[in-house]
């Protein structure tokens, strides 16, 4: 099976179907096997249960292996009366129609197995020529699983609520923050990371939600391991879990009402994974998994607004508000509510513009502080009263 090729879908279902016995694991243990592939840390280094033999994958691949294993498991463990292609087509479409326009171009027509191809690759690689490789696993495919979560209210109700995926996002963003800041000694790049995360929220009017509010949120014992394994990814970033952040993993767990045992188990995988794997995983060849994040997004920004100054500019300047307020950002920090508009009249731009739509995704809007950062620089002379010119 070859994943960058056609018809790899329609194999794929084939040789499961001579070794299917990962679809008889009960949700825990199918979670477990997802979260030592790597799947879970958005790495992925094998595949999922050895359902399939790895062979020769990339990472890439391995990641579209076990997006679309995982999305078979959901659906042959559910009531869902369509077939498997077109449930998840009709997944991502209900995406669509909540007006978040990645996959736009792909939708449309008979639902096929070369349509799902194609939008699996749109969804995991979007161009391997502008995203690199620690951006890529640290950020897109860490949050793959959210897409799964939101299937599975697919399979359940055969629609996908707008509240559903937002929720689910804030909470992320607001349980991610607390996490961050229970370290004890945080470096530049904690802090970066920090007010990346707090400029960037977008689901309220004015402030991030509460993280009482975001543990409201999290019903299901899926939403709640995941959540739990994105704190416990987000506490290594230094390589270790001190005492401070051992705590507070165990009040998240305390408040999630998570059995103790699972909160040790999330611990544990976190620092196994990461520690025999730290020789083949990109963002640890770094020494601070936050400083390739910060780093390497900063260079996949520059090169998305380069690629698409012309049209972006275009659109800037029929957007004459926005344009006061990021002609203002260059010499002042803009307000709460300042800031809202700014991120909600660029992201309209962004679903204009499809090579853009990377900012539409989850975890996209940790990149909008950063754009807003480069656009002057596509603008001319006269828009910043301080540039100087080199």
């Amino acid at each position: 099976m070859n994943p960058s090729a056609q018809g790899w879908i329609k194999k794929l279902q084939q040789e499961v179907a001579k070794n299917n016995s990962f679809l008889n694991y009960n949700e825990g243990e199918f979670y477990s096997a997802l979260r030592t592939s790597g799947f879970i840390y958005g790495s992925n280094l094998s595949v999922a249960a050895k359902a399939l033999k790895k062979n020769d994958l990339t990472e890439e691949e391995l990641c579209k292996t076990n997006l679309c294993l995982t999305f078979l498991y959901m659906h042959t463990n559910s009531n869902s009366k369509l077939s498997f292609v077109d449930s998840v087509i009709s997944f991502y479409t209900g995406i669509n129609e909540l007006k978040i326009s990645f996959f736009q171009e792909l939708i449309g027509g008979n639902k096929s197995n070369e349509q799902l191809e194609k939008i699996i690759h749109k969804r995991i690689q979007i161009d391997d020529n502008i995203i690199t490789k620690s951006f890529n696993y640290f950020i897109i495919n860490a949050l793959l699983f959210v897409d799964v979560l939101a299937y599975l209210e697919f399979l359940k109700n055969e629609s996908i609520s707008d509240d559903y995926i937002k929720n689910l996002e804030a909470a992320i963003e607001s349980i991610s923050l607390n996490v961050l800041k229970s370290k004890t000694n945080k470096n530049q790049y904690d802090e970066s990371l920090i007010k990346l995360f707090e400029s960037s929220l977008r689901h309220q009017s004015n402030a991030q939600i509460s993280y009482k509010d975001a543990i409201s949120i999290l019903k299901t014992p899926q939403e709640k391991q995941y959540i739990l394994d994105l704190a416990c990814m987000a506490t290594w970033s230094d390589r270790t879990i001190d005492k401070d952040e051992q705590q507070f993993l165990i009040k998240l767990g305390n408040d999630l009402h998570v059995n103790p045992s699972k909160v040790d188990q999330s611990i544990k995988s976190v620092n196994q994974f990461y520690t025999i794997n730290k020789d083949n995983i990109a963002l640890l060849s770094s020494k601070n998994i936050v400083k390739s994040f910060y780093d390497n997004s900063s260079k996949m920004v520059t090169k998305l607004i380069s690629r698409n100054s012309k049209r972006l500019y275009q659109e800037l300047k029929d957007s004459k508000e926005l344009m006061v307020l990021i002609s203002q950002s260059t010499i002042r920090d803009l307000n709460k509510e300042e800031q809202k508009k700014v991120q909600e009249q660029l992201l309209d731009i962004f679903k204009s513009i499809p090579s853009l739509a990377i900012f539409l995704l989850p975890g996209g809007a940790l990149l909008l502080p950063l754009v807003v950062k480069f656009i002057p620089k596509l603008l001319p002379s006269a828009f910043d009263d301080n540039r100087i010119e080199e």
